[in-house]
């Protein structure tokens, strides 16, 4: 029986140069998103950042709000006890008219003279309540005055980020994809090499040219026969100053004119 052969695109493993290919293809992509993400710059923090603090405002002004209501209806309370002890003081008055002796004056005197201290210490509190609610309605309205320039922060803001995203939307929309569908044909564990390196690197960069014998990433010399090994394309070899992916730079053009092709 004849066995069919397993040299087929499928079944072949791909070689070291077009790992670098397809691993160079892929930083070009991400470098292009990255590219937008900086157009749009601290945009997206900032708006974040303001309805943070919006939200904020509008949380504070409700329990300043609250507070007011807590303390009006202190003042309606403390009003109501002050009633009362008006009655309760006319009550001892009268009976004061029909006292039978001295004893019994001087005790409802007491009690007119209790009620009244009542009534003084009711009206301090209203005036302690009535400030601060005068305090509170102050730092209302301040803050109004804040939430409504942050409101208007946050729709330029908004406007601004919402024109950058207008413009750059279709031509991200088209590189995540590119650059799901190159990830999808590069090994799991060098996919995963190039994602810790360019989160380490302040540029992005994981994959780099050598530039006039130095590395394109760190500017450190690369050794004449380590470069004579990145060409050849044999092994994946990294820089061993900052660790990025080092290729040549013909290599880097070759896939330069094929993305262009495209």
């Amino acid at each position: 029986m004849v066995t069919k052969s397993k040299t087929t695109a499928e079944s072949r493993e791909i070689t070291i140069e077009e790992k670098l290919k397809l691993l160079y293809a892929l930083q070009i992509t991400d470098s292009k998103i990255d590219k937008i993400k900086t157009l749009r710059g601290e945009l997206p923090l900032e708006v974040r950042d303001l309805e943070d603090e919006i939200a904020g405002l509008n949380t504070r002004i409700h329990n300043f709000e609250q507070e007011i209501k807590t303390l009006e209806d202190n003042i309606s309370n403390k009003k109501n006890e002050i009633k009362e002890d008006e009655s309760l003081i006319k009550k001892y008055e009268a009976q004061q008219m029909n006292v039978r002796n001295n004893r019994e004056f001087d005790s409802l005197s007491k009690e007119i003279e209790y009620q009244t201290l009542e009534i003084e210490l009711c009206n301090k509190h209203i005036k302690e309540y009535t400030r601060q609610i005068e305090e509170k309605n102050e730092i209302i309205a301040k803050s109004k005055e804040q939430l409504q320039e942050r409101e208007r922060d946050l729709a330029g803001k908004k406007e601004e980020l919402d024109a950058i995203v207008s413009d750059t939307r279709k031509e991200e929309e088209i590189l995540l994809e590119k650059s799901k569908e190159l990830q999808k044909k590069i090994d799991p564990r060098l996919l995963s090499a190039y994602k810790r390196i360019r989160a380490n690197a302040r540029n992005g960069l994981a994959i780099v040219t050598i530039q006039r014998d130095a590395c394109g990433g760190c500017f450190n010399k690369i050794p004449p026969q380590r470069q004579l090994d990145i060409k050849t394309r044999k092994k994946i070899i990294v820089c061993e100053y900052c660790g990025r992916i080092l290729i040549d730079e013909d290599l880097a053009h070759e896939v330069e004119q094929e993305i262009e092709a495209k």
